[in-house]
């Protein structure tokens, strides 16, 4: 009887931990065994000037957050070129992961983010904006993402990365089509 009390104490406590480290409420951060893999690249050719693709990244971070952002962004303090935030995701199961990253803007080529609290101890990404010939933009998403305690950290960073990539795809895939609405505007400004 002890030993399936126990048992079940032990899977609700395993269970318990995963929903926490899934959720970001808890980081597995001991420095033991980091296992670390590349995010991306994802490159894109936007047709819209660096500019106005930069802007509309930065502007939910760096002026006032849009309404219809709230629920997958929250701006805890804003300077003049970084932040530092929250952003939310859906996980699938119910469950809603919260990051919270500090994001540094250098106008109008790049955007760097860096994890401050989440499911993994490690992610870094940038955006990188260079003009394109044709006056529109060769965008590339890189990063890397790393967990602790070697073939575990493994499989987790895997998991999380995949999760990651595709929000961060879903997201560039919105922005291309506003930049690219915006650019086609004729007279607008950027």
């Amino acid at each position: 009887m002890k030993t399936r009390y126990a048992l079940g104490f032990t899977t609700l406590g395993g269970a318990a931990t995963y929903i926490l480290v899934v959720k970001g409420a808890l980081t597995v951060d001991i420095g033991l065994g980091r296992q670390v893999r590349p995010l991306g690249p994802i490159r894109l050719d936007i047709s819209a000037p660096p500019e106005v693709v930069f802007d509309i990244i930065a502007s939910p971070y760096l002026a006032k957050t849009p309404h219809a952002m709230e629920g997958k962004l929250g701006v805890l303090e804003r300077g003049s070129d970084m932040v530092l935030a929250e952003h939310f995701t859906d996980v699938g199961w119910g469950l809603r992961a919260t990051t919270t990253e500090v994001v540094r803007f250098e106008r109008p080529s790049r955007i760097s983010f860096r994890l401050v609290r989440g499911p993994v101890p490690l992610v870094t990404e940038t955006f990188t904006l260079v003009e394109a010939p044709n006056g529109g933009t060769e965008f590339t998403y890189s990063g890397e993402i790393g967990a602790d305690l070697w073939g575990l950290g493994t499989w987790w960073s895997n998991k999380v990365a995949g999760h990651w990539e595709k929000t961060v795809a879903a997201s560039l895939a919105d922005v291309t089509t506003e930049a690219e609405r915006r650019a086609a505007r004729p007279g607008a400004a950027i």
